[in-house]
């Protein structure tokens, strides 16, 4: 889908603006350069009608394959080029891209707005720091910026990941309703800024976020035996997006499949390779 600018001058002034805007974004100077460009189609919007019939694609490594028979696809929103973003749209695909929510890396464009003191232990990346997610004024212009990158690039909903640091030792006193509200906060800011917002993993809570969230995103369900925890997304006729690293796709797709989930196999790299389950 594409936007026809009212003008040449103004489409012209676009296309220069938004790669420094975006650049400018991820290093914390945003209000010298806050352009609120609406991505097309965004928010995204998930028919009830098409749940667990949706093709996509995870790829967060290797050269991205915009030729993939996928309709939607999760990526980086920083190695994800704008032009990246504008083939997938000419290709009608879905753009969802993945925000880590409550952790840092020390390589992130961004990583010098959060101060030590919202920074606690070792997370499961290597290098990364789980954050205070009770911090919230300090978080949200952070988080906030990430969010708009997105929807700069062209992404019409985002994924939140890393939104379960409750349940790790994240070097802070973490408690369920923290975490709860936090995750509620980040997905009234993606709505507020056009995305349409998706939980990733974090199965504790599923059924407390289900009403609050667009879609789910799920690594490994079967191998864990905790499929049925995602139910309450199938139940209000949202989407869920899952992932096996291990097994056939002859085994775990019955499965899956019959829950109603958009599945397929993986490497854990998440480059271009997958091999889907057959939509019903």
């Amino acid at each position: 889908m594409r936007i026809r600018p009212r003008t040449r001058a103004v489409g012209r002034g676009l296309r220069v603006a938004l790669p420094a805007c975006v650049a400018l974004a991820l290093l914390g100077v945003l209000a010298a350069c806050r352009v609120d460009l609406t991505a097309p189609g965004a928010p995204t919007s998930w028919p009830a009608a098409s749940s667990g019939r949706w093709r996509w694609q995870w790829q967060l490594s290797g050269v991205l394959d915009p030729t993939v028979e996928a309709d939607v696809f999760l990526l980086d929103p920083v190695a994800t080029t704008a032009a990246q973003t504008t083939e997938l749209r000419s290709r009608d695909r879905r753009l969802v891209c993945q925000v880590h929510v409550g952790s840092v890396l020390p390589g992130d464009p961004d990583a010098d707005r959060f101060p030590a003191a919202v920074r606690g232990a070792v997370s499961h990346r290597p290098q990364s720091r789980w954050l205070d997610v009770r911090q919230w004024d300090t978080l949200r212009p952070v988080l906030a910026d990430r969010f708009r990158l997105c929807r700069g690039k062209g992404f019409g909903a985002v994924a939140l990941a890393d939104a379960d640091g409750y349940a790790h030792r994240s070097g802070f006193p973490l408690g369920f309703d923290d975490q709860l509200l936090f995750n509620r906060r980040l997905a009234g800011l993606a709505r507020s800024l056009s995305l349409s917002p998706g939980l990733v993993n974090d199965l504790q809570q599923v059924a407390a976020l289900a009403p609050d969230f667009d879609f789910a995103v799920n690594e490994e369900c079967v191998r864990l035996d905790r499929c049925d925890r995602l139910l309450p997304f199938v139940e209000a006729g949202k989407p869920v997006f899952h992932v096996e690293y291990a097994g056939s796709t002859t085994d775990f797709c019955v499965t899956t499949v019959g829950y109603g989930f958009s599945s397929m196999r993986k490497q854990r790299q998440l480059d271009a390779w997958r091999i889907p389950c057959a939509a019903p």
